[in-house]
């Protein structure tokens, strides 16, 4: 028993230990998405998906939930942050070129079409984030016209 009662408070002290050490928060200014709205124009209905859904994992600002300030939990959620930047960052979206952008978009219908995203495991903490079937119809109504605008962007020489 004086075994197993060391081992746990070992435990207990390397977790205590673990929550001074935490990963970079994603909070960068949220302006950042102003060019994405301004260029792909969705309407209220789309924007409040998009802010509920996406932007916490494909932006550059991220609202964290109390938790994520438990380690190992941050570090988890970093991880998918960076992961989903990397996929898509409408925070960036004005370095993206015209194919670029039009890829981005067309990979958003595939990944919402196939309700691949948003992840399961997000929307398990975030129910709000959740897409019924009429949020997936809008969402991909607007993505197709933003593709058809896209299309007819002129390019670069």
């Amino acid at each position: 028993m004086k075994g197993l009662n060391k081992i746990l408070l070992l435990i207990l002290v390397v977790f205590v230990i673990a929550q001074f050490f935490k990963p970079e928060q994603n909070i960068g200014d949220l302006t950042s998405i102003e060019p994405f709205l301004e260029e792909t124009n969705p309407p209220e209905a789309v924007k409040l998906i998009l802010e509920e859904s996406c932007y916490d994992c494909h932006s550059s600002h991220t609202r964290y939930p109390w938790y994520s300030n438990i380690t190992p939990v941050n570090y988890w959620m970093a991880e998918h942050v960076d992961d989903g930047k990397k996929h898509f960052n409408v925070s960036k979206w004005e370095s993206y070129s015209i194919k670029k952008k039009d890829h981005k978009i067309e990979e958003l219908i595939e990944m919402v079409e196939a309700k691949e995203m948003p992840l399961e495991s997000y929307t398990l903490a975030h129910s709000e984030a959740k897409l019924s079937d009429a949020d997936i119809a809008s969402l991909i109504e607007w993505a197709e016209h933003v593709r058809i605008k896209l299309t007819l962007l002129p390019k670069p020489q």
